[in-house]
């Protein structure tokens, strides 16, 4: 979720933000169409999977029909005829790689052992050995890198790889921020530890490529359950809470560190084998300061809170209005805005107070916690400790009606009238 150095300031005055642009990232590969990720793009919207940094998102989905690359995945094989002609003294860039199907340098670049791995400072214990790692197909992909799945130590795991773009005019920008990017990544992931957020196990810095390492979520992202779902159904009522409720606990345990998120949405949110869910991409996370000091550019628009797409000093609540968002649509299956650009949902949440329908059979609990997490007012907005209770209470009001209904289903052939 790597931030758009270049949002514009938004709507002051009832302006129509006709100068916004949605960020470019990754999309998932061998999908079908029309998926897509609101994280960064050129004027429409990409997608793919896992963690991201604006630049590297998870998968998203609307009806942007952006088109999917039917890659086929790489593998890692050394090239014999790579001699003085080789590509490295005259490579494409990897983002011409990426989109032209050229050699995959991005692997090739972690796997070459002719450059040395490169330290983080205060982080050299988490470098990984790359001979022990193997990587497999990518499945997401985009203007910058890729996500893998590979194996580490034997150990399915997700491999990202960004390319690490020359510091020199006219990219230095996009270097330093992709370098932050990674470095505040990392930073987070090594330093939490929890049953809700994924798992770190090691990061790789080399001439060319950055590389992060967490463990593999089969059941890949909410977004891409859901989608594959049909009729726009919601995840069944009693798993939905308790997914639910994985989200919360993790966001309480990050809140509770004095770290905000910022953009938690389901493309960010794994589902693991026991279907319980684990929080990715901290490529935006920060340590939180005093409101005017946060920066604006993060987060995804149909995901982001009204004070964040206004430039407006923010503090953690931000996570809870996502939270809100997240929570409508493990309810109803469908895509926040679902006929609205990015931009324009952006936009009727900030001018019109616009939210997502919330269905009229709606368990009563969850529609009143969805409307008070995305409330306007931060101070309105529960914290996450308050909604891990408040879900907690639902979880045991759905049991025992499911309970009570299974009695009267028994007893109800022997009850004579």
């Amino acid at each position: 979720m790597f931030a758009n150095p270049e949002y514009p300031k938004m709507m002051e005055n009832g302006n129509s933000p006709n100068n916004f642009h949605d960020a470019m990232l990754y999309h998932k590969l061998s999908e079908g169409t029309h998926m897509s990720t609101d994280s960064t793009a050129t004027t429409t919207d990409l997608n793919g999977t896992h963690m991201s940094v604006d630049m590297i998102s998870s998968v998203g989905s609307n009806a942007s029909g952006t088109l999917m690359l039917n890659h086929p995945g790489n593998r890692f094989v050394p090239d014999a005829s790579n001699t003085e002609n080789s590509y490295y003294h005259a490579p494409p860039t990897a983002t011409q790689a990426l989109l032209y199907g050229k050699s995959d340098l991005l692997v090739r670049s972690l796997m070459d052992h002719r450059y040395p791995t490169e330290t983080v400072e205060n982080y050299d214990a988490w470098t990984i050995d790359t001979s022990k790692l193997h990587v497999g197909n990518a499945f997401a992909q985009g203007a910058f890198g890729k996500i893998y799945k590979g194996t580490y130590n034997g150990e399915d795991v997700a491999v990202k790889l960004l390319e690490r773009v020359p510091a020199e005019e006219p990219t230095i920008d996009k270097s330093l921020l992709m370098e932050q990017q990674f470095h505040q990544e990392v930073k987070m992931l090594a330093n939490l530890s929890h049953p809700n957020i994924v798992r770190f196990i090691g990061m790789c810095k080399k001439h060319g490529v950055l590389c992060i390492v967490t463990e593999y979520e089969k059941g890949g992202s909410v977004r891409q359950f859901l989608t594959k779902r049909q009729h726009n159904r919601g995840v069944p009522l009693k798993l939905a809470v308790r997914q639910a409720l994985d989200v919360a606990r993790g966001m309480a345990y990050i809140h509770m560190l004095g770290l905000i998120h910022r953009d938690l949405k389901s493309d960010n949110l794994l589902i693991a084998g026991d279907k319980s869910i684990k929080i990715a991409d901290f490529g935006v996370a920060r340590i939180e300061e005093r409101p005017e000091g946060m920066t604006p550019e993060t987060g995804t628009y149909r995901w982001m809170a009204p004070e964040m797409i206004q430039h407006r000093p923010y503090t953690h609540k931000v996570d809870v209005y996502s939270f809100g968002i997240v929570l409508w649509e493990l309810v109803t299956g469908r895509v926040p805005f679902e006929n609205m650009t990015a931009v324009q949902a952006a936009f009727a949440v900030v001018n019109r107070g616009i939210r997502p329908t919330v269905p009229a059979d709606c368990y009563p609990s969850l529609a009143n916690l969805m409307m008070r997490c995305w409330d306007t007012e931060p101070d309105v907005r529960p914290p996450f400790s308050e909604i891990v209770r408040m879900l907690e209470e639902t979880e045991r009001e759905i049991l025992n009606t499911i309970r009570s209904a299974r009695f009267r289903c028994c007893v109800s052939p022997m009850t004579m009238e």
